[in-house]
Order: structure tokens, then sequence, then C-alpha cells
């Protein structure tokens, strides 16, 4: 099934406004627009190919994925989110599409793990399963359903240990 959303990197001013005006509309508070405000200027999370735009045939930019370097104890990985659509755009694929976009380029930069806290039943549609069946848990209190992993290669070993999010995060 092909999505009516094309994907893109973000490219300068015009797409930080939008894709903060997305995470305002899909949030109920600034918490997340914030974030991606402030992971853009961490160097060491920020990646020039983790932050992706849904667009809509019209050319608006209707979804959002964002994919900032956190690590596992030692081992490097990514933290997918936040990932946003305003609500009165929502179920439609925008979010998939820029989530896959995303995945997509995560794989083609040779990233093996690929971590987000999020609902259980949405992210599974892309290949995640609990963390936890790795070893690797949030540095946090979190349901188990929650925190889920990607492995890009299941049969590579991927370390077990404890999730360490980048200083803009908080934790």
């Amino acid at each position: 099934m092909s999505s009516p959303f094309s994907t893109r990197l973000e490219t300068g001013h015009e797409d930080r406004r939008a894709i903060r005006k997305i995470n305002l509309a899909a949030f109920p508070t600034a918490l997340e627009a914030d974030l991606v405000d402030a992971l853009r200027e961490d160097p060491g999370a920020w990646l020039p190919w983790g932050s992706w735009i849904a667009e809509s045939p019209d050319g608006t930019a209707t979804g959002f994925a964002l994919l900032t370097r956190c690590h596992v104890d030692d081992f490097p990985a990514l933290a997918l989110g936040p990932c946003a659509v305003p609500p009165e755009q929502q179920s439609m694929g925008a979010g998939s599409a820029a989530i896959r976009a995303a995945l997509d380029a995560a794989r083609t930069a040779g990233e093996k793990l690929v971590l987000v806290l999020g609902h259980a039943a949405y992210y599974p549609r892309f290949g995640f399963t609990p963390a936890s069946r790795y070893g690797i848990r949030p540095p946090f209190e979190v349901p188990d359903e929650n925190m889920m992993a990607l492995a890009f290669d299941p049969d590579r070993p991927i370390p077990a240990g404890t999730i360490r999010y980048a200083a803009p995060f908080g934790v």
C-alpha cells in the first residue's frame, strides 16, 4: 500500500518552524517541541540524517520523526522520538511515513539498534519489541511493554544494559 505522504530530511529554518508547530499541536505542552530544539543544539545527540518530515500531497509538513544518539551502557544506539502529527491529521499515515523514512535512514547509516518509549500498540508495526528481551532497561520506571527496541540484525549481538539518553532528555 503506497502512502500519499512524501518524506524528506529537515533542511532549514522553515522546516524548524514547521516541526515546532507540529509538536506544539500534537502534545499538550511545549515539552516535546522544546526537546527537539535542545537536541538540535547538542552535537553529541544530533544526527544530520535523523530529523524527518512527512509532507501531504500539497507540500504541507504533516508528520515528524526524530532519531538522536543514545547509548546502551557504552554501545551506541538511537532514540526514536519525539514523533508527532497534529491531532486533526492523525491516523492518515503521516507519522508512519516519517518513522519509516527515519528507520530506513538508520539502516542505511549502518546503525544497529533503535529504542523508543511509546505506545505498545503502535510501534510493533515497525518491528519494535520490548527492550527487556535484549536485557535493555531505561534509567527510570516504565511499563515493560512501552520501552521497545528494534535490532536491525537480530542475529548480531545486542548489548544488555541501561539506556543513556542525551542530556536534553533530562534523565
